[in-house]
């Protein structure tokens, strides 16, 4: 995640809180990014770098209106600064922010194999008990893992895969040859 993404997300999250206002801002973001992904025109214009920000801010003003005053300005000035095309990477940053707030840890869980429900609850209760904090897990399936998994959360990631243990014993054994 890009550096300006987490600024943007932080600013709006730091202003929201402090304005007490950030449920309804985190509500209403949502739903704009929902709407951008679900209308590829409205996408294309926000993400197009030929278009003008004062088009972009104008076609905003439209979509907008009633929303929340805090988020329509963030958003505006996401298109004045040339970075409404990265809207939905600061939303998903914002929404970790929201969620580390709410004492909710988001996880992805990457298997080699599809795992039943009681297995997948198991890993998460698990990964709740060592983190101390309410888990919100997403799963995903990925054969070239070979076995184990992967655990992300947030920019860190846990590779206990075969895939991932072999790739590690690759790099041992060329670091190795190549010392000796």
């Amino acid at each position: 995640m890009a550096v300006a993404h987490r600024t943007y997300a932080r600013s709006l999250f730091e202003a929201a809180q402090e304005q007490n206002r950030l449920e309804k801002v985190h509500e209403e973001l949502i739903d704009f990014v929902a709407m951008v992904e679900e209308v590829p025109q409205l996408q294309a214009v926000l993400e197009s770098p030929e278009l003008d920000s004062r088009a972009k801010k104008a076609l905003l003003e439209e979509v907008l209106g009633d929303a929340d005053e805090l988020l329509r300005n963030f958003l505006l000035l996401l298109a004045e600064k040339g970075r409404s095309g990265e809207l939905t990477e600061i939303a998903r940053e914002f929404e970790a922010l929201v969620a580390n707030a709410e004492g909710i840890l988001d996880v992805e869980l990457t298997t080699a194999i599809e795992l039943s429900t009681a297995e997948f609850d198991k890993l998460v209760q698990r990964i709740g008990k060592a983190s101390g904090r309410q888990v919100r897990a997403s799963r995903a399936v990925d054969p070239a893992l070979v076995g184990g998994l992967v655990l992300e959360v947030g920019s860190r990631r846990l590779d206990a895969s075969i895939r991932g243990r072999l790739e590690r014993l690759r790099q041992q054994l060329t670091t190795t040859r190549s010392v000796s």
